[in-house]
């Protein structure tokens, strides 16, 4: 129960999904995004859904306030800092039966996205888009993304420094557009990368953009 409303069974496998969601798009932002759409396709759209956007904001803003952020305090949180917030949906979802996807423009123009989805029977959460990058990968407690320009041996160097800090990787996975282009790796580890590690791959493959992602509280 959310605000008055009643929750559809098949919207409420999305919700904690949602919320991861949101929390690993402030983390690849790195700021309070400007705008803010929560787009939703696919068999789920036929529900009310509306609980899915009070989710992503609730994740948005999760490690940004000190304060506890809820489904009712998150939309005031997003007022107050002029984000302004769309909800969008569409019942044609061609790759997944449900897609969840948050898509917003930061202060400088850019734009950053994140995008999920839950698999088979189990409702298995699943990490599937980047910024543009095709992804599958699960959304575990402790993730790290870096994008580089393509060039050989980039993902052996990133293995062998974590290797190196005893950080185990439990999966693993690079994402591009082109050949020779800009690349993306998506990690899922067993415990959280020490700054000065991060700094270390950073340095070791000239990465443009380095973010960890830490979703264990």
């Amino acid at each position: 129960n959310v605000q008055g409303g009643l929750i559809a069974e098949d919207v409420r496998p999305g919700i904690p999904l949602t919320e991861k969601l949101g929390r690993i798009f402030t983390a690849l932002a790195g700021e309070v995004a400007q705008q803010l759409d929560v787009e939703v396709r696919g068999e789920i759209t036929q529900y009310d859904v509306k609980v899915l956007e009070l989710a992503a904001l609730k994740g948005v803003f999760a490690d940004v306030v000190e304060d506890q952020v809820s489904y009712v305090n998150a939309p005031l949180l997003a007022a107050e800092r002029g984000v302004a917030v769309r909800l969008l949906t569409d019942g044609e979802s061609p790759d997944h039966r449900n897609l969840i996807t948050l898509r917003g423009t930061l202060a400088d123009g850019c734009q950053v996205s994140v995008s999920g989805t839950l698999v088979g029977i189990a409702q298995k959460e699943r990490l599937v888009e980047v910024d543009g990058y095709a992804l599958d990968i699960e959304p575990t407690e402790h993730l790290a993304f870096f994008r580089y320009e393509d060039r050989p041996g980039m993902v052996g160097t990133v293995g062998g420094i974590l290797g190196e800090a005893e950080v185990n990787i439990a999966g693993m996975q690079v994402a591009r557009r082109t050949k020779g282009g800009h690349a993306l790796v998506a990690l899922s580890v067993d415990s959280a990368i020490p700054v000065a590690v991060l700094e270390e791959i950073r340095a070791a493959i000239d990465a443009e953009s380095v973010r960890a992602v830490d979703l264990s509280s």
